[in-house]
């Protein structure tokens, strides 16, 4: 049982089996989890991504066991990480999102050192998570430039009361 959840996570629910850019699929499904995550505040959305760490190295080292392949294309709790370390104490905008979206992508895809030499030289759970981890660190710097010194972000939209 504990088995067939720990694939479901590694797979994020069987997105990352999906036959065209799992990566992507699995970053873009990532969205919804970033709206709501949001919603709850700045330290329950620190809390809830800390603790998907071991979740997710767990649950990659129980793929990599599985099908006996290093980081295989269905792991995208990796992706999942990476894009909400990326976005995080982001305003909640469709331009966050969005840029956020290309630079975590862009960054995942391109490794550029030194995600490219996490992406080698560490294995097992530890390793499919941990390049990802370090896109989102990178992505969540180049996120906060963006945030404080443009507007590219776009203005967070709040409920204004009556009163």
């Amino acid at each position: 049982m504990m088995q067939k959840i720990l694939l479901l996570t590694a797979t994020f629910f069987n997105i990352g089996k999906s036959k065209y850019a799992p990566g992507t699929m699995g970053t873009l499904a990532t969205i919804p989890l970033w709206y709501l995550l949001s919603q709850l505040g700045s330290f329950t959305y620190m809390a809830i991504t800390l603790l998907l760490i071991p979740v997710g190295v767990a649950a990659a080292q129980a793929y990599v066991t599985y099908s006996n392949t290093h980081d295989a294309q269905e792991i995208v709790i990796d992706e999942v990480v990476g894009y909400l370390i990326t976005m995080v104490w982001l305003p909640l905008t469709w331009q966050s999102a969005v840029i956020g979206f290309v630079v975590f992508r862009f960054l995942d895809i391109l490794k550029p050192p030194p995600i490219r030499n996490l992406d080698r030289k560490v294995k097992g759970g530890f390793g499919v998570m941990i390049d990802d981890i370090a896109a989102g660190i990178i992505g969540s710097v180049i996120m906060q430039l963006l945030y404080t010194q443009t507007n590219w972000l776009g203005v967070q939209i709040t409920t204004l009361t009556a009163g």
